[in-house]
């Protein structure tokens, strides 16, 4: 009688813990589902693309640099974190946004309110019915946020012109002839400014790493 008690009692115990576990384990599981947010799914769509965040990052900050060269460490910053943002989602990065910008104000600080003798406006450049065609008026251009926008529009355009052409796109934002073909050079000069930024920044964070210490 005390052998059938207790295997009865051990069924009990057994088929207790066979339950517990179900009735905490369910509602655990939906809490813990991650949301992604509409930025990770660009994070992800980008790394899916074989597009490295952290060689953007890296790029950032040679863009930073080259601006402050320029303009106030503020403004640099700043603009440096437009070329950043609006170049996610499309076919360019940081440094091609970037290069314009030092290429058509670099010499007047970076201005905002800078306008060509031609009447192109703002750090990009547009000219106004460009940045009509883009959706932004004239006035628009003073934002740097929305010139940048307007920018990468336009380049995205003459990127098609150009046939995927992303150099002969560059060109082709300046305009045509001698003038664009010296404009292209600049580009590429701007370019291996940055590099040779992001070359000395990435060896420096080596040497702090290995305990070496840096002047």
């Amino acid at each position: 009688m005390r052998k059938k008690l207790l295997c009865l009692t051990c069924l009990l115990v057994l088929a207790g813990c066979e339950n517990t576990p179900v009735k905490k384990t369910e509602p655990q599981a939906a809490a813990t589902t991650p949301i992604e947010s509409p930025l990770d799914r660009e994070i992800k769509s980008l790394l899916e693309k074989g597009i490295s965040m952290s060689e953007r990052k890296r790029q950032v900050s040679a863009i930073e640099a080259a601006f402050t060269r320029r303009t106030t460490p503020q403004r640099a910053r700043q603009l440096a974190a437009l070329c950043f943002t609006k170049t996610l989602g499309t076919p360019f990065m940081p440094f091609d946004l970037a290069e314009i910008a030092l290429a058509e104000t670099g010499g007047s600080r970076l201005s905002g309110v800078a306008v060509s003798s031609k009447g192109a406006l703002g750090v990009w450049q547009l000219m106004p019915q460009r940045a009509k065609s883009h959706g932004y008026t004239p006035q628009d251009m003073e934002n740097d946020e929305k010139c940048a926008e307007a920018a990468v529009r336009e380049l995205f355009t003459k990127l098609h012109i150009a046939d995927g052409n992303l150099e002969r796109a560059k060109k082709l934002y300046c305009g045509q002839g001698p003038q664009a073909n010296a404009y292209l050079k600049k580009i590429r000069h701007l370019r291996l400014e940055m590099l040779t930024e992001m070359e000395r920044q990435t060896e420096h964070i080596a040497m702090e790493e290995s305990g070496i210490k840096t002047p």
